[in-house]
């Protein structure tokens, strides 16, 4: 049974490599980039959301099977908050009823193994409210140095973890039959990532940070499975999880027990 995706982030890196597999399967695609795709748009604005949104369900001929939010940078600036979580929350609120009329709906997104790592709680929640211009000053302000610019990535992904978990059970999803998650990869080789893997600094400070003991660094298309998955029919019950595909580095980073949390104090 052939399906219709729409996918942002489709000219590059894992929205490229998910789009190319899903194609080679037989399935229809909607790519949604600033360029190059069949939807050209920018999701760092509220406007370019809607109207991104707009133009997808008119190529799509009113008709969407699944949504894979793949769209994001690593900037350490405020423009990073808004196209990594209200660029992709924004935008797949928007396609919402048109997923919902489809006979097997899927939507998942591109988290990251950053959103383990420090954020400014502030800055999360300030985007869980809906906050964006709070979010962008909030941001602003931690761009002027480095460090704590990076936070701006990973609350970002942080807050988009929480949304997906908070919003995956809801009557608007979870109610109408739609299984919403997302994908926390571990490092990808893609052409956001070169730069940063290409010097030795770089790599040792990356792989510092998400160690990899299987398989080491992953190509985009070990993602684009699992996204693949996630949005096809098969995936009947599985909702507001991120999946930590990683190569094992949740699992060094956390270690063995993640559960503990609800357990009776010792005595």
């Amino acid at each position: 049974m052939t399906r219709t995706y729409v996918i942002t982030g489709a000219a590059s890196g894992i929205g490229a490599a998910t789009a190319q597999l899903l194609r080679a399967q037989g399935h229809t695609v909607i790519g949604v980039d600033l360029a190059g795709v069949e939807v050209s748009g920018d999701l760092s604005t509220p406007d370019g959301r809607r109207a991104a949104a707009e133009a997808a369900i008119t190529a799509a001929g009113g008709m969407i099977d699944a949504v894979i939010a793949c769209a994001g940078i690593a900037a350490p600036i405020s423009k990073t908050m808004a196209i990594n979580y209200f660029g992709v929350t924004e935008f797949l609120e928007a396609l919402q009823p048109t997923l919902s009329l489809a006979d097997q709906p899927r939507a998942a997104v591109v988290s990251s193994m950053a959103s383990l790592q420090p954020v400014s709680a502030e800055l999360v929640d300030a985007a869980l409210s809906g906050d964006e211009a709070l979010a962008l000053e909030i941001g602003d302000q931690l761009a002027t140095t480095p460090e704590a610019g990076f936070l701006n990535y990973s609350s970002s992904k942080r807050a988009l973890s929480r949304w997906v978990r908070r919003e995956s059970v809801t009557p608007a999803w979870a109610g109408v039959g739609i299984p919403l998650n997302a994908v926390a990869p571990g490092t990808v080789t893609t052409p956001m990532t070169a730069g940063l893997l290409g010097n030795p600094e770089g790599l040792a400070q990356v792989d510092a940070a998400v160690p990899m003991p299987l398989n080491y660094h992953q190509p985009a298309s070990s993602i684009a499975e699992l996204l693949v998955w996630l949005t096809s029919p098969a995936n009947t019950h599985m909702a507001g999880q991120t999946i930590y595909c990683d190569g094992g580095a949740d699992a060094v980073l956390r270690g063995d027990d993640i559960w503990s949390w609800n357990d009776a104090p010792r005595r």
